[in-house]
């Protein structure tokens, strides 16, 4: 039996770019996180931060902590979009303020970004993050033993890393992960040679299926939560029912959720949303007992 070809392969360019770069399907998309500069400011000036720790050499290696008030608070960890190539933590302060104000000690990243470094470089650089956070956040007032994680866009896919990644090889129990909600991922990083972003993200056929999370081993098996914006293009969508339909057949029960009235860049809106479906979603996994 011949191999079914990718949905993907028979686009013309300019479709391809429209459907596999969000920036093409969305050029206000700057607007977005203009709008989200205010509430970024406001939890910066409102909340506790321990910024700026490295967890490893590389100048980008480094995470600000937003602690919650009590001791022994569950952990949350936040990997930033910006298709691996873009993009700071000082953007995305905003995530903090409801998962703070819900007892929850919030942990926003920065890894290593395209070109300087590959995609192999950027997703090694994620992992090491969530295993930083393992060890260390006990003295930051987390319990180490519940961290949940979330992301959006490249950082969606880098989620989907950590939870591809063999922590029993370097002795580690992957039980510390309580879950995992990922948001208008891109989990196949293939077609992303066909689009100009291309350029900066420097990706080779190799380098795309090594981190190729549709196809990987699942080695968490913690609960996990799929979104994407229902304004988002279709085969950007298609992405997030496929990597649902793979944690299903690893044996994990995954939800997968296309909320109607967003686009890519947007959805991060419901952060700032109480009882918005991302927001609960996070909130859950990141209580979970």
């Amino acid at each position: 039996m011949t191999s079914q070809a990718p949905l993907w392969s028979g686009l013309s360019a300019e479709e391809h770019e429209f459907q596999y770069n969000p920036q093409a399907a969305f050029p206000n998309y700057a607007d977005a996180q203009a709008g989200r500069q205010a509430a970024s400011a406001a939890a910066r000036a409102s909340l506790t931060c321990h910024a700026d720790i490295a967890y490893g050499d590389h100048p980008l290696r480094k995470l600000d902590i937003y602690p919650a008030a009590q001791a022994g608070a569950p952990v949350h960890v936040f990997l930033h979009g910006g298709y691996w190539r873009a993009q700071d933590k000082q953007n995305f302060v905003f995530v903090a303020r409801e998962l703070v104000a819900a007892g929850i000690t919030t942990v926003v990243v920065n890894y290593e970004l395209c070109p300087a470094s590959t995609l192999d470089g950027v997703a090694a650089s994620a992992v090491a993050a969530v295993d930083w956070v393992r060890r260390e956040i006990g003295a930051y007032g987390g319990d180490a033993r519940r961290v949940s994680l979330s992301g959006h866009s490249a950082g969606a896919h880098l989620t989907a890393e950590v939870l591809a990644h063999d922590w029993a090889a370097a002795g580690v129990d992957p039980a510390f992960i309580v879950g995992a909600v990922l948001i208008s991922g891109i989990y196949d990083p293939r077609p992303v040679m066909r689009t100009s972003v291309n350029a900066e993200v420097r990706l080779t056929e190799e380098i795309a299926l090594r981190r190729d999370v549709e196809r990987r081993p699942v080695v968490v098996r913690c609960p996990a939560t799929i979104f994407v914006g229902g304004r988002e293009p279709w085969q950007w969508i298609d992405m997030s029912y496929r990597y649902g339909h793979h944690l299903h057949r690893a044996g994990m029960n995954p939800e997968v959720h296309t909320l109607p009235r967003w686009g890519h860049f947007d959805i991060l809106n419901e952060y700032l949303e109480p009882g918005s479906p991302i927001l609960n979603a996070v909130i859950r996994h990141a209580t979970r007992a």
